[in-house]
């Protein structure tokens, strides 16, 4: 029987500013990743919503970003391998360390806005994320949406998890179709649930300009924090799994 995980950006508060609707949200996906303090989050916002996904039987990974809290982590910045290796040990390693605490073992990664991007676009910097998480536990998949950051992740001998979306659509070469571009998101919950058990069950996706592009989907990103987010997640699983696709842990 055909499956896929459903993963989605979580713990983006902090202080008294509220981003997103986790705990509902929770009710709907089998994956957390949960944000690590740098780009958003913060101690008490990290640790409360550890325990939810926890009391949930949700999947916890932790969601290192820039730090850049003004930018909420979108803004590219002028880092090398060294320092990404550096605040990637840093906010896996805290974020582990809360959910350890917690009775509950971390098990993936995945890299938030503007590190997701730049290490796409720069081969050292996705191998010093890939380092980082191999040198804090081996055991941990890293979630990857490109090549680059995959080649680098299987080549220390991790296991990459491919991540796909829903409410987006691809270029040729089976990238997103950019924000800044017409006709990028995809709005109609049908529609998005009707790509996605392509992907799963027949391995392709359809292109903007119509070519059928191979893709491998083990993972899909449900956005949180967009408007109408718990009723996109509750009818994409409710809609995938009326087709025979099973919603489980990656």
């Amino acid at each position: 029987m055909p499956s896929i995980d459903i993963n989605c950006d979580m713990g983006e508060s902090f202080g008294s500013w509220v981003m997103g609707q986790d705990l509902e949200l929770l009710q709907y996906v089998s994956s957390a990743n949960i944000a690590c303090g740098f780009h958003a989050g913060d101690p008490n916002v990290m640790l409360n919503t550890v325990r939810a996904a926890l009391t949930l039987g949700v999947a916890i990974g932790a969601h290192p970003g820039l730090p850049d809290l003004q930018g909420f982590g979108r803004r590219a910045m002028a880092v090398d391998a060294r320092e990404v290796y550096a605040l990637t040990l840093y906010q896996v390693g805290a974020l582990d360390g809360m959910v350890r605490s917690q009775g509950g073992v971390l098990s993936h990664v995945k890299t938030h806005g503007a590190l997701y991007n730049m290490s796409a676009r720069d081969p050292s910097l996705a191998e010093a994320v890939a380092q980082a998480v191999r040198d804090l536990n081996p055991q941990w998949s890293i979630f990857v949406g490109n090549e680059t950051m995959a080649r680098a992740t299987t080549a220390l001998g991790l296991r990459a998890v491919r991540e796909v979306f829903a409410d987006r659509t691809y270029q040729d070469d089976a990238t997103l179709t950019p924000r800044s571009q017409p006709h990028a998101m995809i709005e109609d919950v049908g529609e998005a649930a009707a790509q996605v058990e392509r992907m799963v069950r027949e391995g392709v996706v359809r292109a903007l300009s119509g070519k059928e592009v191979p893709i491998v989907a083990e993972t899909l990103c449900i956005h949180g924090d967009q408007p109408g987010a718990v009723q996109f997640a509750r009818h994409i699983r409710a809609a995938l799994e009326a087709q025979g696709i099973v919603v489980a842990k990656a």
